[in-house]
């Protein structure tokens, strides 16, 4: 079903343009914004203003229907990071080159690992990024 534009105009500026996720900006990655549904419509998940989020291609990929992953550190399966009931700056963190995501909690670990957050290809983007002085956008 096709998600009105009036939700997706509104989705944008709640989302200032960028990835929920990894915080991209569409400035910076060339490309529109996917609609994710934080809780996939396959598991009833509603097409509201309170379970859509803006998603880069590449988070939304890998995303996709999980809400659950492993945290790496403790190996315990826990829920992905939810952008719009948590606050980014809890769960993540830039490392010093600001080109990497640092999962904080296992929320976060857990979800820098299974949206392959730090994949080296965009690692690459935002060295590039950061020596343009156009990222890490301000939380």
């Amino acid at each position: 079903m096709p998600i009105p534009a009036a939700l997706r105009d509104l989705v944008a500026e709640r989302d200032k343009h960028r990835c929920a996720y990894c915080l991209t900006t569409e400035e910076n990655c060339g490309l529109r914004m996917h609609l994710d549904h934080v809780i996939p419509e396959v598991a009833g998940g509603l097409t509201t203003l309170n379970n859509v989020c803006l998603a880069c291609f590449s988070c939304n990929v890998y995303k996709g229907a999980q809400q659950t992953a492993v945290d790496p550190l403790t190996a315990e399966t826990v829920s992905l990071f939810h952008p719009l009931r948590q606050e980014w700056n809890e769960h993540f963190a830039w490392d010093e080159s600001k080109a990497r995501i640092l999962g904080l909690t296992p929320c976060g670990r857990a979800t820098v690992a299974a949206l392959q957050m730090n994949n080296p290809t965009v690692v690459r983007a935002r060295h590039r990024w950061v020596s343009a002085g156009w990222h890490p956008p301000n939380v």
